[in-house]
């Protein structure tokens, strides 16, 4: 997504529904993002999580990011993607 510089921290810039149809420990799913960017991981509602600018963006120091999102499921042995 392209994001306004000037745009505030807290700003939304994807959303993301998860799930696993497991059930007990094994449908339960944790997610997070990979380190070294800007951004922070918010759950929302349920398996809903919202990605937002963690601090004001500056162009000129960093033209562009590439934001991971890692999901892991409450089974033994986890299962990750």
């Amino acid at each position: 997504s392209d994001i306004s510089e000037d745009a505030p921290s807290g700003t939304v810039v994807a959303l993301l529904h998860v799930q696993d149809l497991d059930s007990g420990a094994n449908g339960e799913v944790r997610c997070w993002l990979d380190g070294g960017v800007p951004f922070r991981l918010k759950s929302s509602r349920g398996s809903y999580y919202s990605v937002e600018t963690a601090r004001e963006l500056d162009r000129e120091e960093v033209s562009e990011y590439n934001v991971t999102v890692r999901a892991a499921d409450g089974g033994s042995p986890s299962l990750r993607s």
